[in-house]
């Protein structure tokens, strides 16, 4: 898995760059908090659930389906409990996107089993062709190695640097486009 940080990184990009003046705080913080909710499913090895299950590590939380549900289930719990109750569907399509962000961004990593994305439908986990993100550890601890520097390098460079460059292109246009 891509670690928290590359997570909440994408989720931020996602926001800035297709919802700039639609959010605030708040929106932000419980989109990070969606896009990195699929790795939840770890709680599985608690129950005695193998990695290789479709409940299991990046099986059904790792799934379009699941992106698709979880983002609408926050949608409306936000609206319910907005006090200014301004959310609508660019917030829906935010939390959506952002919790999609966190397969897809496992799917690039050299790591675990894959992405069960196309869950219901099919419980095949699947990366893609191209894996240069490394993968994760799973404790906090981990990232105090050498190998948790390594990914963090790696996200620098595969997550960090194209989002911060996408941002960069985003915020040039928007400064220097005269609107008519």
């Amino acid at each position: 898995m891509a670690s928290i940080f590359g997570h909440v990184a994408a989720s931020s990009a996602i926001g800035y760059t297709a919802f700039p003046r639609n959010f605030n705080t708040i929106t932000f913080l419980i989109a990070g908090f969606c896009a990195f909710a699929p790795d939840l499913d770890v709680l599985a090895f608690r129950f005695g659930i193998p990695y290789s299950s479709q409940w299991g590590h990046r099986g059904w939380t790792h799934s379009i389906v699941f992106a698709i549900v979880f983002g609408i289930v926050i949608t409306l719990l936000y609206k319910a409990l907005s006090p200014k109750n301004t959310v609508g569907f660019k917030t829906g399509l935010f939390f959506v996107l952002s919790t999609l962000s966190h397969p897809l961004l496992d799917m690039f990593t050299n790591g675990g089993r894959g992405c069960a994305i196309w869950w219901p439908f099919s419980t095949e986990r699947i990366f893609f062709p191209f894996r240069p993100i490394q993968v994760s550890p799973m404790s906090v601890g981990g990232f105090l190695s050498e190998w948790g520097i390594k990914v963090l390098m790696s996200e620098l460079i595969w997550i960090g640097v194209p989002l911060m460059a996408l941002s960069l292109i985003v915020w040039w246009r928007r400064k220097f486009t005269i609107e008519i």
